[in-house]
Formats: C-alpha cells, sequence, structure tokens
C-alpha cells in the first residue's frame, strides 16, 4: 500500500459537498481528428513541449473542483520529460494532496498511470491490479475516514475487450460492496447500456444520475464511454459533460453531498 498521499500544503477545512471531475487527458495530448491518431501518435512514446501548455490548460480547469481522478498519465518516462504529470497537475492546479498508481510500464519510455488530487488529506489509498488477458489495467482506492463512515473514491480505466471488463467490473463489484459510501469514476470503455454496466449495477447499489452523457470522441462526442456512479447514501446534486476538448475524451463532472458523518478535512 502506498503512502497515502503526497503533500503539497496543509490546512483545516470541514464540507460536506464534493466537487468531482474525472478526465482521460491522453498524457496532454490534443486530438482533433481521428487521423491525428496516425500523424500525433509519436507523442505518445516522445517528449514534446507543447504537452505542457494542454496540460496547464487542464489544471486550469481542475482547479474549480475538490477531487479530480486521472486516466491517461504518465508517472515520469521519456515521452513526458520524465515529468510525473499527476504531480504537474496538481501544483499547477494549486491542490495540495496527489497519488498516482503506475499500471504499465514500457522501459524508459512510458509510465502509464491513474491519478488523484484532491483538497482533502486521504486517509489511505490502496491499489488494485485488475484482472484481464492483457496485464497493464488498474484502479485506485481513495479513502476518506474509516470505518462505515469512510468514504471510498475509485478510479479506473478498463479494458478495451468485452471480456476484460466484465471480469473488471466483477472485481469491482465485490469492492464496492465492502463500503457504505462509494464513488466510482473513470473511463470504462463501455456504455451505460451495456451488458457490463448492467453486470456492476445488479451487484452493486450503484446508479448513475444521468444516462447518455456522451464523451468520446471529443471533436463530435457520440458514446458515453466515461462514467461517475454513487452509491444510494451520496447524493447527486449536478451531473454533466463538459466542452473542454483537450484530449480525445471530455471530461465529465458531478457534484455530490455526502451523508452525515463523514468530514472532509485538509
Amino acid at each position: 500500500m502506498p503512502n497515502p498521499s503526497h503533500v503539497l500544503k496543509a490546512e483545516s477545512v470541514h464540507s460536506r459537498t464534493l466537487r468531482l471531475l474525472s478526465y482521460n487527458i491522453q498524457i496532454g495530448i490534443t486530438t482533433r481528428r481521428y487521423r491525428q491518431y496516425f500523424l500525433h501518435s509519436w507523442k505518445h512514446v516522445l517528449h514534446h513541449a507543447q504537452r505542457f501548455d494542454n496540460l496547464d490548460q487542464i489544471a486550469q480547469l481542475m482547479s474549480n473542483y475538490d477531487l479530480v481522478g486521472v486516466q491517461e498519465a504518465d508517472a515520469g518516462s521519456a515521452r513526458s520529460g520524465f515529468i510525473n504529470i499527476t504531480q504537474y497537475l496538481a501544483m499547477a492546479a494549486g491542490f495540495p494532496y496527489w497519488e498516482d498508481q503506475t499500471n504499465r510500464r514500457i522501459g524508459r519510455i512510458a509510465r502509464h498511470s491513474l491519478g488523484v488530487v484532491s483538497r482533502y488529506k486521504p486517509s489511505g489509498i490502496t491499489e488494485h491490479k485488475l484482472p484481464g488477458r492483457i496485464p497493464g489495467r488498474g484502479a485506485m482506492a481513495v479513502r476518506f475516514g474509516d470505518g462505515d463512515d469512510a468514504l471510498v473514491v475509485l478510479i479506473v480505466h478498463l479494458a478495451l475487450s468485452r471480456r476484460g471488463r466484465m471480469s473488471q467490473l466483477d472485481y469491482l463489484g465485490d469492492l464496492i460492496n465492502d463500503y457504505r459510501h462509494v464513488v466510482l469514476m473513470g473511463d470504462m470503455n463501455c456504455r451505460s447500456t451495456s451488458a457490463e454496466m448492467e453486470l456492476l449495477v445488479n451487484k452493486t447499489l450503484m446508479s448513475e444520475p444521468l444516462h447518455g452523457l456522451n464523451t468520446f470522441p471529443s471533436w463530435r462526442p457520440k458514446r458515453n464511454i466515461d462514467h461517475i456512479l454513487v452509491t444510494p447514501t451520496v447524493e447527486v446534486q449536478h451531473a454533466g459533460v463538459l466542452d473542454y476538448p483537450l484530449s480525445d475524451h471530455l471530461p465529465i463532472s458531478m457534484e455530490v453531498v455526502l451523508p452525515p458523518g463523514i468530514e472532509l478535512a485538509s
């Protein structure tokens, strides 16, 4: 289990309202046409300065939220100039706490990772390696508080194959059922109406307040493959997709009210 979080600063704050954001940032690469996947493919393995101009704009958006789950970050490799992207975003956006989880390493070239940045201090963070025929998918369980009153935020990036997603969401269902108050967010690579999501909903008490929030591709969104789901104890005030096309995905946001007994302190 990793250190609960890296700390940049700390001050005491208590709140029951939580502004959430989930964003697949494609390691800071902007994509506006399908052909750019080919034309810009070198950016996935080589360092380029424009990446950080894009990340600065992403950080500006993130600064409006309390907790952000990031997919397709890099934990510091050649392609990112050996800069940890989650840490860079946390510092640029003014977040006091951050942590990342590397799920796949390709030598010195790439360190594929998930990330979380938060205004509130986690009481613990647990890394989970998700099942699948191709390794490299994971989930971060970020916990605030302890015991029955703990809030657990799960950040995930699921497999491209339906079979892989089924086994991963089955695994996550078992994990979710260990807690009362849960938020699940990330790039799940499947629609709200898919068999995979139906499996999760039937196995747990989780729900998605709005279906059909299309996030992909960012320049002409037709598929809702990024999601934020909550248990019944978490009250959703607002949810939506943001027109912020700095990746090949659009970010998804949610504002929730936490049940009494959960205190968030930074």
